[in-house]
């Protein structure tokens, strides 16, 4: 007879966690690895400024230092309230993307920016997670019936539409592919059928020519470069050139650190930002590139393994949701110093100088975190007035 208040008690206990209870739950070594790669990073912009903090470094180290305090914070918020303010968030995030269409600052001949007087903002970094956020809201509260049907996905489509319509305005081709590659990977978690995927593939196919008359004239010789860089080996080819020779010579040790001839005699462009890794690679040689992507590899098998651990749809969702953009931004950024894409504006993750990146990242690091604190929550459909 007494078994069953004592149920009721556990149950209630994993519905409202205390603070000290959250904390003791924060997989902490994940949150190492997470430092240790922005080590790295902060090592890294040391060593493009020929071995001094300014003007990256320092900087780099103060931003991760208030990401990471806002990834604590995040983790420690109940998970609820990030699914009863989804929207809230992803409409927030649109704003601000339309707000660059008025007030943005130009910067590389795009605009993309906010500024803000500390930090100048760019909204399209913060919609990556907020589009994902919006994502796992809508699916936690439908049925496999509800996936299954066409007219169900239109707001979903829309979701992803949105965003990527206001960025490609600014342009920026990189982040309006990893919106929708993201929204598709969320759509395929979801439980989206195959035939859908195919349909959608066929109509891109048939579109490729509207798209590629759509493209900017750089975009398109970004496109033409990639599929021969020397044919204009001191233009539009000079980048990934340049880069495939510094990956080249730092061979299987590395050059050693502040020592990479191509970086610092400025043969390398962009290598505090997009072309980092071909520095590190080129320094360290294979073995520092392979231990970094080690470090990755690490961080996203902890990510998805709390992403299976959560016991309602809505934080799987998110955390698979959050580390896939992660993947997608490693690998991006990877594949386009290695001449295997064309060249697109994607920083390597917490490793690449820039501020809104950075801190958008460790933001949905938090989610992912707080995904594992309150993995025990039961979390129904339909939002009650009971919900925090």
């Amino acid at each position: 007879m007494r078994a069953r208040p004592e149920m009721s008690i556990n149950a209630f206990e994993r519905q409202h966690l205390s603070v000290g209870q959250k904390l003791w739950r924060i997989r902490w070594l994940f949150v190492f690895l997470v430092c240790a790669t922005g080590g790295v990073g902060a090592a890294m912009l040391y060593s493009a400024a020929n071995g001094s903090v300014d003007p990256w470094a320092f900087r780099h180290l103060m931003r991760f230092g208030a990401g990471l305090a806002l990834m604590v914070v995040i983790a420690l918020t109940d998970i609820r309230l990030w699914l009863r303010y989804a929207y809230f968030l992803y409409f927030g995030s649109l704003v601000l993307l339309g707000a660059v269409e008025i007030a943005g600052s130009v910067g590389m001949g795009a605009q993309r920016w906010i500024d803000l007087g500390v930090i100048n903002l760019q909204p399209s970094e913060l919609m990556k997670i907020a589009v994902v956020v919006a994502l796992a809201r809508y699916f936690h509260g439908a049925t496999v019936e509800d996936v299954g049907r066409p007219l169900h996905l239109l707001v979903p489509l829309l979701i992803v539409a949105a965003p990527t319509a206001l960025v490609l305005r600014q342009p920026d081709l990189g982040t309006a592919l990893m919106l929708v590659i993201a929204g598709g990977a969320m759509f395929f978690i979801a439980g989206v059928r195959m035939w859908m995927f195919g349909l959608v593939a066929l109509l891109a196919m048939g579109a490729a020519p509207v798209i590629w008359g759509m493209l900017h004239e750089y975009q398109r010789r970004r496109v033409l470069t990639f599929l021969n860089p020397e044919t204009d080996p001191l233009g539009a080819g000079y980048h990934i050139i340049q880069s495939k020779i510094a990956l080249g010579s730092g061979g299987l040790f590395g050059k050693g650190f502040v020592q990479g001839s191509q970086s610092h005699l400025n043969f390398l462009p962009e290598k505090q930002t997009d072309f980092i890794f071909t520095m590190l690679a080129e320094e360290f040689g294979m073995v520092g590139a392979l231990a970094l992507l080690g470090l990755y590899g690490l961080i996203l098998a902890y990510g998805f393994a709390i992403a299976i651990s959560s016991r309602n749809q809505f934080g799987r969702l998110l955390a698979l949701g959050v580390m896939t953009t992660f993947f997608l931004y490693l690998f991006i950024n990877i594949a386009m110093v290695m001449g295997l894409i064309p060249v697109v504006g994607v920083p390597l993750p917490l490793i690449s100088y820039g501020g809104t990146a950075m801190i958008t990242l460790l933001f949905g690091f938090g989610l992912v975190m707080s995904v594992y604190v309150h993995r025990d929550v039961i979390i129904g459909r339909r939002i009650t007035g009971d919900d925090p």
